[in-house]
C-alpha cells in the first residue's frame, strides 16, 4: 500500500509500505475512504528532527471494514466506519466517565500504530473505537462526517469543557478548522456572544456563517483591548483557545472575564505558563481542556451531520489525492488552504 510519511521538518513523503495486518484479536483493518492533514500536523512539519524520523502521519479517516480480529464483534466486513483520533476500549473506567484518550488500552493513531494518510490502516480496540455510519449514506456527507475524527469533537470539547451555556459570551481564539469548529460548537450550546480572534477573511467570514457575532483581526495586547471594548471592559466569561502557541494562552488571559474559564484543545507548543495570582489564582479562573475524547461525542454530534443540520466539513477548502499528500501541507503551512481532504 501508499502511507504517508514524515522525515524531518518540511520533508513529507509518499511512499509503499506494508499492509497492516490484524496483529491482536481486537484488532480491524480498514481501507481508508477519507482521510486529511490536520492542523497539529504541521507541529512536526516545522520541528521534527531528522533524527527522529521516519514518522507515519495522519489521525483522522473514514473508512470501509477490510478486516476484523477474532474478538471484534458489532462491526462486519464492508461496514463504513469514522474512527476518533485516539482508539480505545471505550469499556474501561476512564471510558465510561467520558475521558477516552486516557484509557490504559488505548493510545492515538500514527504513533506506533500507522497513519491514516494511507491507503489502510490497522484499528486496536477496534470494537469500542469504530463508529458504524450508515452504508448508503449521501457521499457530499463525507468530509462532515470526516470531522467527527477530531476537528468538530475537539472544537465542541472546547466548548462543553467551558461548559459554555445559553446566552454565553464566548471568545475563540483562532481561527483554524478548531476554532472555527468551536465557534459552531458554542452556538450550538446556545452561546449569545461569540467574538472569534482571526485574521483570515476567508476564515473568519465562515466563522460568521457558523455563528460568530464579533471578528477581531488584532492580536497581542491591541486584540485583548478590542474585547475588553467589545464586553464592557470585562472579557467573557468562556475563552476556547485553539492554537497551542504562548502568546495564544497569553491573549486567553487578557480576554477571560475573573470567574471565567479558559478552555485549551490547541496542543500546547510550551511546558510553562502563567498560572500564579496575577493570571489565574487572583481572578478565581479555571484553566481547563486538552485532548478531546472525541469517541465521547461521536453519537451526539453525529444526528445533526446526518441530517445536515450543520456542516462542519465547510472547513474542507482543498482536496488533494493520497500522492498528493505532501503538497497539502505545504498549501496549509502557506495558509493557502484550511484543511485538506485527502482521497484514495
Amino acid at each position: 500500500m501508499r502511507a504517508t510519511f514524515m522525515y524531518e521538518a518540511g520533508d513529507v513523503r509518499v511512499q509503499d509500505a506494508p499492509d497492516p495486518v490484524i496483529e491482536r484479536p481486537t484488532d480491524a483493518i480498514v481501507r481508508v475512504v477519507r482521510s486529511c492533514v490536520c492542523g497539529s500536523d504541521l507541529h512536526p512539519f516545522h520541528t521534527l528532527n531528522a533524527a527522529d524520523g521516519p514518522v507515519p502521519m495522519g489521525h483522522e479517516f473514514l473508512g470501509t471494514v477490510e478486516d476484523l480480529g477474532s474478538e471484534v464483534s458489532g462491526l462486519k466486513r464492508g461496514d463504513l466506519v469514522v474512527a476518533p483520533f485516539a482508539f480505545a476500549d471505550n469499556t474501561c473506567e476512564f471510558c465510561r466517565e467520558g475521558l477516552h484518550t486516557s484509557c490504559p488500552n488505548g493510545g492515538f493513531f500514527a504513533a506506533g500504530v500507522g497513519g491514516a494518510q494511507a491507503d489502510a490502516v490497522r484499528v486496536p480496540q477496534a470494537q469500542g473505537t469504530l463508529v458504524k455510519l450508515p452504508k448508503d449514506v449521501d457521499a457530499a456527507l463525507l468530509p462532515s462526517l470526516l470531522t467527527l475524527a477530531d476537528v468538530y469533537g475537539t472544537g465542541y470539547h472546547a466548548a462543553h469543557q467551558a461548559r459554555v451555556r445559553p446566552g454565553d459570551s464566548v471568545t475563540v481564539i483562532g481561527d483554524g478548522a478548531v476554532g472555527l469548529l468551536a465557534v459552531l460548537s458554542a452556538r450550538r450550546l446556545g452561546a449569545e456572544r461569540i467574538i472569534l480572534m482571526g485574521r483570515h477573511k476567508a476564515r473568519t467570514d465562515l466563522g460568521r456563517f457558523f455563528g460568530a457575532t464579533d471578528v477581531i483581526a488584532e492580536r497581542g495586547e491591541e486584540g485583548i483591548a478590542k474585547v475588553r471594548d467589545l464586553t464592557g471592559g470585562h472579557g467573557t466569561r468562556a475563552v476556547l483557545e485553539a492554537v497551542g502557541h504562548m502568546p495564544a494562552y497569553e491573549m486567553a488571559l487578557g480576554a477571560v472575564r475573573p470567574g471565567g474559564v479558559i478552555s485549551r484543545v490547541g496542543v500546547p507548543q510550551y511546558e510553562d505558563a502563567p498560572v500564579g495570582f496575577g493570571s489565574l489564582f487572583g481572578p478565581n479562573v479555571t484553566l481547563t481542556g486538552g485532548p478531546a475524547p472525541v469517541r465521547a461525542y461521536i453519537d451526539e454530534l453525529l444526528p445533526a451531520v446526518l441530517d445536515g443540520t450543520v456542516e462542519p466539513g465547510r472547513v474542507f477548502d482543498r482536496t488533494v489525492t493520497l500522492e498528493q499528500t505532501p503538497e497539502g501541507y505545504r498549501a496549509m503551512d502557506r495558509r493557502e488552504a484550511l484543511k485538506v481532504l485527502v482521497t484514495p
